[in-house]
């Protein structure tokens, strides 16, 4: 049982602090895997907050067939499509009008970091939904292509090949940036 599980456990018997701790360990993780189905990040943390707040209260069973963290990202993930459905029936596009601030940091490092990771979000966006999730999944999220693979309901061939098109696809946008691609992974 890995911490996400065991906190699950405690918070079913009682132990509402447990919440907390599952909420602090996933939230920010889960909130940038569901800005890939939204491109909206004000979306993306009211589906990570939907998610919590089932958790909390229709208390789903986790039966431990996969971690506790690619259980909770399934959860978040079937939020998400139904949002999405929800938006698509009423007519509603998805506004991406998120401004990205510079912090104010005069250290060029620090700057050239900051840069070339709001490149690479730019450049995340504009892949197909499924590569940009594919891609946050299994290198920004740590999980593996068969946990990704149970959270994307796709087989673990099909997430390899997904892979290596979201790769593919995330390279030539980088390159249209002028940023040469080392690689993920």
């Amino acid at each position: 049982m890995d911490n996400g599980a065991s906190s699950y456990s405690r918070y079913l018997v009682g132990d509402d602090s447990a919440l907390g701790d599952i909420v602090r360990e996933y939230k920010d993780g889960l909130t940038i895997y569901l800005n890939s189905f939204t491109n909206n990040i004000h979306d993306a943390e009211e589906l990570m907050e939907e998610t919590f707040f089932k958790l909390a209260y229709k208390k789903p069973k986790y039966t431990g067939k996969s971690s506790f963290k690619t259980w909770l990202f399934s959860i978040g993930r079937n939020l998400a499509i139904d949002y999405l459905r929800r938006m698509k029936k009423k007519g509603d596009t998805s506004l991406d009008e998120c401004s990205e601030l510079n912090s104010g940091l005069d250290i060029e490092e620090n700057y050239i970091k900051e840069e070339q990771k709001l490149m690479i979000h730019r450049a995340l966006k504009k892949l197909r939904s499924q590569y940009s999730q594919a891609i946050c999944l299994t290198y920004i999220e740590g999980f593996s292509n068969s946990e990704a693979a149970c959270i994307m309901h796709k087989s673990s061939r099909q997430m390899t090949n997904l892979l290596y098109q979201a790769k593919k696809a995330l390279r030539e946008e980088l390159e249209k940036e002028g940023i040469k691609y080392a690689g993920m992974g």
